[in-house]
Protein backbone atom coordinates (compact mmCIF):
# COMPACT_ATOMS: atom_id res chain seq x y z
CA UNK A 1 0.00 0.00 0.00
CA UNK A 2 1.38 3.39 -1.04
CA UNK A 3 0.53 5.81 1.79
CA UNK A 4 0.60 9.52 0.98
CA UNK A 5 0.64 12.29 3.55
CA UNK A 6 -1.20 15.22 1.97
CA UNK A 7 -1.42 18.60 3.66
CA UNK A 8 -4.37 20.90 3.00
CA UNK A 9 -3.53 24.54 3.65
CA UNK A 10 -5.50 27.76 4.12
CA UNK A 11 -4.38 31.32 4.77
CA UNK A 12 -7.75 32.70 5.79
CA UNK A 13 -9.52 35.64 7.36
CA UNK A 14 -13.20 34.87 6.67
CA UNK A 15 -15.82 33.15 8.81
CA UNK A 16 -16.91 31.29 5.69
CA UNK A 17 -13.71 29.23 5.95
CA UNK A 18 -15.36 26.36 7.83
CA UNK A 19 -18.17 26.05 5.30
CA UNK A 20 -15.72 26.05 2.39
CA UNK A 21 -13.56 23.43 4.10
CA UNK A 22 -16.63 21.25 4.64
CA UNK A 23 -17.44 21.42 0.93
CA UNK A 24 -13.98 20.21 -0.03
CA UNK A 25 -13.99 17.41 2.54
CA UNK A 26 -17.45 16.19 1.58
CA UNK A 27 -16.38 16.20 -2.08
CA UNK A 28 -13.27 14.23 -1.11
CA UNK A 29 -15.29 11.65 0.79
CA UNK A 30 -17.59 11.19 -2.19
CA UNK A 31 -14.82 10.83 -4.78
CA UNK A 32 -11.77 9.28 -3.10
CA UNK A 33 -12.75 5.88 -4.50
CA UNK A 34 -11.36 7.27 -7.75
CA UNK A 35 -7.80 7.09 -6.41
CA UNK A 36 -5.37 4.81 -8.26
CA UNK A 37 -5.31 1.26 -6.95
CA UNK A 38 -3.00 0.79 -3.99
CA UNK A 39 -2.90 4.49 -3.07
CA UNK A 40 -3.95 5.48 0.43
CA UNK A 41 -4.09 9.18 1.31
CA UNK A 42 -3.92 10.58 4.82
CA UNK A 43 -5.06 14.21 5.07
CA UNK A 44 -3.56 16.79 7.43
CA UNK A 45 -4.98 20.30 7.86
CA UNK A 46 -2.86 23.47 8.26
CA UNK A 47 -4.60 26.82 8.81
CA UNK A 48 -3.09 30.27 9.23
CA UNK A 49 -5.82 32.69 10.28
CA UNK A 50 -6.08 36.46 10.63
CA UNK A 51 -8.71 37.70 13.08
CA UNK A 52 -8.20 41.34 12.09
CA UNK A 53 -9.02 40.96 8.38
CA UNK A 54 -12.80 40.77 8.91
CA UNK A 55 -13.04 41.32 12.68
CA UNK A 56 -13.33 37.62 13.52
CA UNK A 57 -12.21 35.60 16.52
CA UNK A 58 -9.95 32.56 16.74
CA UNK A 59 -12.84 30.15 17.39
CA UNK A 60 -14.32 31.07 13.99
CA UNK A 61 -11.47 28.94 12.61
CA UNK A 62 -10.53 26.50 15.35
CA UNK A 63 -14.04 25.37 16.33
CA UNK A 64 -14.46 22.82 13.52
CA UNK A 65 -17.35 20.33 13.29
CA UNK A 66 -16.35 16.91 14.58
CA UNK A 67 -16.98 15.21 11.24
CA UNK A 68 -14.44 17.58 9.65
CA UNK A 69 -11.86 16.99 12.38
CA UNK A 70 -12.32 13.24 11.91
CA UNK A 71 -11.42 13.55 8.22
CA UNK A 72 -7.86 14.62 9.13
CA UNK A 73 -5.02 12.77 10.80
CA UNK A 74 -3.89 16.04 12.39
CA UNK A 75 -4.94 19.70 12.51
CA UNK A 76 -2.46 22.58 12.93
CA UNK A 77 -3.50 26.20 13.46
CA UNK A 78 -1.26 29.23 13.15
CA UNK A 79 -2.64 32.45 14.63
CA UNK A 80 -2.12 34.98 17.39
CA UNK A 81 -3.03 32.31 19.96
CA UNK A 82 -1.54 29.38 18.07
CA UNK A 83 2.06 30.14 17.17
CA UNK A 84 4.17 27.26 15.93
CA UNK A 85 6.64 26.10 18.56
CA UNK A 86 9.12 25.39 15.78
CA UNK A 87 8.94 29.03 14.67
CA UNK A 88 9.60 30.12 18.23
CA UNK A 89 12.66 27.85 18.27
CA UNK A 90 13.91 29.47 15.08
CA UNK A 91 13.46 32.89 16.67
CA UNK A 92 15.29 31.80 19.82
CA UNK A 93 18.19 30.29 17.91
CA UNK A 94 21.34 32.14 16.96
CA UNK A 95 21.11 31.07 13.31
CA UNK A 96 18.67 33.76 12.17
CA UNK A 97 18.19 37.43 12.82
CA UNK A 98 14.75 38.71 13.72
CA UNK A 99 14.78 40.67 10.47
CA UNK A 100 15.43 37.53 8.43
CA UNK A 101 12.56 35.63 10.03
CA UNK A 102 10.22 38.62 9.78
CA UNK A 103 10.96 38.72 6.04
CA UNK A 104 9.68 35.15 5.68
CA UNK A 105 7.04 34.77 8.41
CA UNK A 106 5.96 38.37 8.97
CA UNK A 107 2.64 40.13 8.49
CA UNK A 108 0.73 39.66 5.25
CA UNK A 109 -0.46 36.71 3.25
CA UNK A 110 3.02 35.71 2.11
CA UNK A 111 4.08 35.28 5.72
CA UNK A 112 1.00 33.22 6.55
CA UNK A 113 1.47 31.01 3.51
CA UNK A 114 5.11 30.46 4.45
CA UNK A 115 4.15 29.57 8.03
CA UNK A 116 1.74 26.80 7.03
CA UNK A 117 4.10 25.59 4.30
CA UNK A 118 6.90 25.36 6.86
CA UNK A 119 4.60 23.47 9.25
CA UNK A 120 3.72 21.02 6.48
CA UNK A 121 7.40 20.39 5.71
CA UNK A 122 8.20 19.98 9.39
CA UNK A 123 5.39 17.44 9.71
CA UNK A 124 6.79 15.50 6.74
CA UNK A 125 3.97 16.00 4.28
CA UNK A 126 4.54 14.53 0.83
CA UNK A 127 2.38 17.11 -0.91
CA UNK A 128 0.72 20.36 0.14
CA UNK A 129 -2.42 21.80 -1.45
CA UNK A 130 -3.25 25.48 -0.95
CA UNK A 131 -6.95 26.37 -1.06
CA UNK A 132 -8.68 29.74 -0.67
CA UNK A 133 -11.65 30.51 1.56
CA UNK A 134 -13.58 32.10 -1.32
CA UNK A 135 -13.09 29.33 -3.88
CA UNK A 136 -15.42 26.34 -4.15
CA UNK A 137 -14.90 22.87 -5.68
CA UNK A 138 -17.11 23.42 -8.72
CA UNK A 139 -17.02 24.76 -12.26
CA UNK A 140 -19.55 26.79 -14.22
CA UNK A 141 -19.82 26.82 -18.01
CA UNK A 142 -22.01 28.97 -20.22
CA UNK A 143 -24.30 27.17 -22.65
CA UNK A 144 -26.75 29.36 -24.59
CA UNK A 145 -26.68 31.93 -21.78
CA UNK A 146 -27.48 29.28 -19.19
CA UNK A 147 -25.11 28.25 -16.39
CA UNK A 148 -24.19 24.58 -16.25
CA UNK A 149 -22.51 23.44 -13.04
CA UNK A 150 -20.19 20.52 -12.39
CA UNK A 151 -18.44 19.31 -9.27
CA UNK A 152 -14.64 19.24 -9.34
CA UNK A 153 -12.42 16.57 -7.84
CA UNK A 154 -9.76 19.00 -6.70
CA UNK A 155 -7.76 16.72 -4.40
CA UNK A 156 -7.67 13.77 -6.80
CA UNK A 157 -6.82 15.96 -9.80
CA UNK A 158 -3.69 17.25 -8.06
CA UNK A 159 -2.73 13.82 -6.72
CA UNK A 160 -2.72 12.41 -10.24
CA UNK A 161 -0.08 14.90 -11.43
CA UNK A 162 1.95 16.16 -8.48
CA UNK A 163 4.14 13.06 -8.16
CA UNK A 164 5.96 13.98 -11.38
CA UNK A 165 5.92 17.76 -10.88
CA UNK A 166 7.20 20.35 -8.45
CA UNK A 167 3.96 22.36 -8.62
CA UNK A 168 0.49 21.67 -9.99
CA UNK A 169 -1.99 24.49 -10.50
CA UNK A 170 -5.63 24.29 -11.48
CA UNK A 171 -7.90 26.76 -13.26
CA UNK A 172 -10.31 29.32 -11.83
CA UNK A 173 -13.75 30.39 -12.96
CA UNK A 174 -16.41 32.71 -11.56
CA UNK A 175 -15.53 36.22 -10.40
CA UNK A 176 -11.79 35.97 -10.91
CA UNK A 177 -11.13 39.52 -12.07
CA UNK A 178 -11.93 42.67 -10.06
CA UNK A 179 -12.44 44.67 -13.29
CA UNK A 180 -16.13 45.62 -13.62
CA UNK A 181 -18.15 45.97 -16.79
CA UNK A 182 -17.40 49.48 -18.04
CA UNK A 183 -19.89 51.48 -20.09
CA UNK A 184 -17.52 53.66 -22.07
CA UNK A 185 -18.55 57.29 -22.58
CA UNK A 186 -17.10 60.73 -23.24
CA UNK A 187 -15.44 60.76 -19.80
CA UNK A 188 -13.77 57.34 -20.02
CA UNK A 189 -13.35 55.84 -23.47
CA UNK A 190 -12.00 52.43 -24.39
CA UNK A 191 -8.55 53.63 -25.42
CA UNK A 192 -7.88 55.34 -22.09
CA UNK A 193 -9.14 52.42 -20.06
CA UNK A 194 -6.98 50.07 -22.12
CA UNK A 195 -3.96 52.32 -21.51
CA UNK A 196 -4.63 52.28 -17.76
CA UNK A 197 -5.12 48.51 -17.40
CA UNK A 198 -2.12 47.58 -19.54
CA UNK A 199 0.06 50.04 -17.60
CA UNK A 200 -0.61 48.62 -14.15
CA UNK A 201 -1.34 44.92 -14.73
CA UNK A 202 1.08 42.02 -15.12
CA UNK A 203 2.31 40.37 -18.30
CA UNK A 204 -0.40 37.70 -18.57
CA UNK A 205 -3.26 40.20 -18.78
CA UNK A 206 -4.02 41.38 -22.29
CA UNK A 207 -6.68 43.73 -23.56
CA UNK A 208 -8.38 41.10 -25.74
CA UNK A 209 -9.11 38.88 -22.74
CA UNK A 210 -10.20 41.87 -20.63
CA UNK A 211 -12.67 42.99 -23.31
CA UNK A 212 -14.12 39.49 -23.52
CA UNK A 213 -14.40 39.34 -19.74
CA UNK A 214 -16.24 42.66 -19.53
CA UNK A 215 -18.58 41.50 -22.29
CA UNK A 216 -19.48 38.46 -20.19
CA UNK A 217 -20.35 40.69 -17.24
CA UNK A 218 -17.10 40.09 -15.40
CA UNK A 219 -17.71 36.34 -15.16
CA UNK A 220 -14.98 33.90 -16.19
CA UNK A 221 -16.61 30.69 -17.41
CA UNK A 222 -14.88 27.33 -17.36
CA UNK A 223 -13.72 25.94 -20.69
CA UNK A 224 -15.60 22.85 -21.79
CA UNK A 225 -12.47 21.80 -23.70
CA UNK A 226 -10.43 21.79 -20.49
CA UNK A 227 -13.15 19.89 -18.63
CA UNK A 228 -13.71 17.26 -21.31
CA UNK A 229 -10.21 16.64 -22.69
CA UNK A 230 -8.87 16.16 -19.15
CA UNK A 231 -5.25 16.79 -20.16
CA UNK A 232 -2.58 18.44 -17.99
CA UNK A 233 -0.04 20.71 -19.63
CA UNK A 234 3.21 22.40 -18.69
CA UNK A 235 2.83 26.02 -17.62
CA UNK A 236 4.67 28.13 -20.23
CA UNK A 237 7.60 30.39 -19.43
CA UNK A 238 6.64 34.03 -20.09
CA UNK A 239 9.35 36.64 -19.58
CA UNK A 240 11.13 34.38 -17.13
CA UNK A 241 7.93 33.56 -15.19
CA UNK A 242 5.74 30.51 -14.92
CA UNK A 243 2.58 32.24 -13.77
CA UNK A 244 0.59 30.40 -11.12
CA UNK A 245 -2.15 31.33 -8.67
CA UNK A 246 -1.85 31.03 -4.92
CA UNK A 247 -4.79 28.65 -4.55
CA UNK A 248 -5.80 25.43 -6.27
CA UNK A 249 -2.02 25.08 -6.04
CA UNK A 250 -0.23 21.93 -4.94
CA UNK A 251 3.45 21.77 -3.96
CA UNK A 252 5.62 18.65 -3.98
CA UNK A 253 7.40 18.45 -0.62
CA UNK A 254 9.34 15.23 -1.22
CA UNK A 255 12.47 17.36 -1.51
CA UNK A 256 12.03 20.40 0.77
CA UNK A 257 15.14 22.03 -0.73
CA UNK A 258 13.21 22.51 -3.98
CA UNK A 259 10.50 24.53 -2.26
CA UNK A 260 10.48 28.32 -2.48
CA UNK A 261 9.05 31.04 -0.24
CA UNK A 262 6.14 33.34 -0.98
CA UNK A 263 6.89 37.06 -0.89
CA UNK A 264 5.17 40.37 -1.31
CA UNK A 265 6.40 43.94 -0.79
CA UNK A 266 5.22 45.43 2.53
CA UNK A 267 1.52 46.25 2.33
CA UNK A 268 1.14 44.71 -1.11
CA UNK A 269 -0.14 41.42 -2.50
CA UNK A 270 1.23 39.47 -5.45
CA UNK A 271 2.78 36.62 -3.46
CA UNK A 272 1.79 34.15 -6.19
CA UNK A 273 3.24 36.40 -8.90
CA UNK A 274 6.60 36.73 -7.17
CA UNK A 275 6.73 32.98 -6.65
CA UNK A 276 6.10 32.70 -10.40
CA UNK A 277 9.36 34.57 -11.09
CA UNK A 278 11.33 31.79 -9.35
CA UNK A 279 9.86 28.77 -11.15
CA UNK A 280 11.83 28.73 -14.39
CA UNK A 281 13.78 25.65 -13.27
CA UNK A 282 10.76 23.91 -11.72
CA UNK A 283 8.28 21.53 -13.34
CA UNK A 284 4.90 23.29 -13.16
CA UNK A 285 1.80 21.57 -14.52
CA UNK A 286 -1.60 23.11 -15.25
CA UNK A 287 -4.20 20.51 -14.37
CA UNK A 288 -7.73 20.27 -15.83
CA UNK A 289 -9.53 21.13 -12.61
CA UNK A 290 -11.45 24.30 -11.72
CA UNK A 291 -12.46 26.11 -8.58
CA UNK A 292 -15.22 28.74 -8.57
CA UNK A 293 -13.95 32.06 -7.24
CA UNK A 294 -16.66 33.91 -5.32
CA UNK A 295 -14.66 37.13 -5.38
CA UNK A 296 -17.50 39.31 -4.08
CA UNK A 297 -18.86 36.76 -1.54
CA UNK A 298 -22.33 36.87 -3.08
CA UNK A 299 -22.72 33.20 -4.00
CA UNK A 300 -22.05 31.42 -0.72
CA UNK A 301 -25.40 29.64 -1.17
CA UNK A 302 -23.66 27.54 -3.83
CA UNK A 303 -22.28 25.51 -0.94
CA UNK A 304 -25.88 24.76 0.12
CA UNK A 305 -26.70 23.31 -3.30
CA UNK A 306 -28.43 26.39 -4.78
CA UNK A 307 -27.15 26.56 -8.36
CA UNK A 308 -28.27 29.68 -10.29
CA UNK A 309 -28.89 29.45 -14.02
CA UNK A 310 -27.62 33.02 -14.48
CA UNK A 311 -24.75 34.88 -12.79
CA UNK A 312 -25.04 38.59 -12.08
CA UNK A 313 -22.92 40.99 -14.10
CA UNK A 314 -20.37 42.98 -12.14
CA UNK A 315 -21.12 46.59 -13.00
CA UNK A 316 -20.05 50.00 -11.80
CA UNK A 317 -23.49 50.56 -10.24
CA UNK A 318 -22.20 49.00 -7.01
CA UNK A 319 -19.99 50.94 -4.60
CA UNK A 320 -18.68 47.61 -3.27
CA UNK A 321 -17.58 46.59 -6.77
CA UNK A 322 -15.97 49.96 -7.41
CA UNK A 323 -14.08 49.89 -4.11
CA UNK A 324 -12.82 46.39 -4.82
CA UNK A 325 -11.62 47.52 -8.25
CA UNK A 326 -9.86 50.53 -6.72
CA UNK A 327 -8.17 48.39 -4.07
CA UNK A 328 -7.07 45.89 -6.73
CA UNK A 329 -5.55 48.71 -8.79
CA UNK A 330 -3.63 49.96 -5.76
CA UNK A 331 -2.44 46.41 -5.13
CA UNK A 332 -1.27 46.10 -8.72
CA UNK A 333 0.76 49.33 -8.72
CA UNK A 334 2.33 48.37 -5.41
CA UNK A 335 3.88 45.25 -6.84
CA UNK A 336 4.29 46.28 -10.50
CA UNK A 337 7.62 48.11 -9.88
CA UNK A 338 9.26 45.10 -8.22
CA UNK A 339 7.87 42.68 -10.82
CA UNK A 340 9.31 44.88 -13.58
CA UNK A 341 12.65 45.20 -11.76
CA UNK A 342 12.90 41.40 -11.48
CA UNK A 343 11.77 40.45 -14.98
CA UNK A 344 13.19 43.26 -17.18
CA UNK A 345 15.71 45.18 -15.05
CA UNK A 346 17.31 46.80 -18.08
CA UNK A 347 14.00 48.40 -19.04
CA UNK A 348 12.97 49.43 -15.54
CA UNK A 349 13.45 53.18 -15.72
CA UNK A 350 11.85 53.44 -19.15
CA UNK A 351 8.84 51.41 -18.10
CA UNK A 352 8.33 53.38 -14.91
CA UNK A 353 8.23 56.58 -16.96
CA UNK A 354 5.67 55.04 -19.32
CA UNK A 355 3.47 53.93 -16.42
CA UNK A 356 3.73 57.32 -14.71
CA UNK A 357 2.72 59.02 -17.97
CA UNK A 358 -0.20 56.62 -18.44
CA UNK A 359 -1.43 57.31 -14.91
CA UNK A 360 -1.19 61.06 -15.37
CA UNK A 361 -3.33 60.77 -18.48
CA UNK A 362 -5.95 58.33 -17.22
CA UNK A 363 -6.43 58.83 -13.47
CA UNK A 364 -8.37 62.11 -13.83
CA UNK A 365 -10.74 60.32 -16.19
CA UNK A 366 -11.17 57.37 -13.82
CA UNK A 367 -11.74 59.65 -10.83
CA UNK A 368 -14.43 61.54 -12.74
CA UNK A 369 -16.03 58.41 -14.17
CA UNK A 370 -16.30 56.66 -10.79
CA UNK A 371 -16.92 59.93 -8.92
CA UNK A 372 -14.17 58.92 -6.53
CA UNK A 373 -11.06 61.05 -5.90
CA UNK A 374 -9.38 58.07 -4.22
CA UNK A 375 -8.28 56.93 -7.68
CA UNK A 376 -5.60 59.64 -7.49
CA UNK A 377 -4.06 57.61 -4.63
CA UNK A 378 -2.93 55.12 -7.27
CA UNK A 379 -0.30 57.57 -8.52
CA UNK A 380 0.98 58.24 -4.99
CA UNK A 381 1.28 54.51 -4.26
CA UNK A 382 3.04 53.91 -7.56
CA UNK A 383 5.59 56.64 -6.81
CA UNK A 384 6.21 55.28 -3.33
CA UNK A 385 6.77 51.68 -4.42
CA UNK A 386 8.82 52.54 -7.50
CA UNK A 387 11.18 54.66 -5.37
CA UNK A 388 11.60 51.79 -2.91
CA UNK A 389 12.06 49.04 -5.48
CA UNK A 390 15.72 48.33 -4.67
CA UNK A 391 14.92 47.93 -0.99
CA UNK A 392 12.03 45.61 -1.83
CA UNK A 393 14.25 43.62 -4.19
CA UNK A 394 16.81 43.15 -1.41
CA UNK A 395 14.03 41.95 0.90
CA UNK A 396 12.91 39.52 -1.81
CA UNK A 397 16.45 38.15 -2.17
CA UNK A 398 16.88 37.94 1.62
CA UNK A 399 13.64 35.97 1.95
CA UNK A 400 14.95 33.40 -0.54
CA UNK A 401 18.30 33.08 1.25
CA UNK A 402 16.58 32.77 4.63
CA UNK A 403 14.20 30.10 3.35
CA UNK A 404 17.15 28.12 1.99
CA UNK A 405 18.89 28.34 5.37
CA UNK A 406 15.73 27.10 7.07
CA UNK A 407 15.40 24.20 4.63
CA UNK A 408 19.03 23.22 5.29
CA UNK A 409 17.90 22.31 8.83
CA UNK A 410 15.84 19.41 7.48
Amino acid sequence: MNEIRMGIGFATGRRNFRKVLSAYINTWKATKDGLPAGMEVKLHLFVAYDVEYHNTKSTDYTNLPQEIVDAFESVTFVGAKNTLRSLEKLRDSNKFTQSELAGVFGAGYAGKRNAVLYAAIENQMDYFLFLDDDEYPMAVTNNHDTCLWSGQQVFISHLKEIRDADYTNGFHCGYVSPIPQIRFDRVLDEENFKLFIEAISNDIINWTSIKALMKSGGVTYASTDVLTTNIAEDVPLIRGCKFISGANLCINLKNPHKTLPFFNPPGARGEDTFLSTLLNERTVRRIPCYTFHDGFSIYQHLLDGVLPIHLSAITTDSTVVNSRFLNACIGWVRYKPLLTYITVPGEYEQRMKMIKSALEQTLPKLAEYFQDKRFFNIAAEFDKYSKNVKRHYNQFATAQRTWKKIMDIF
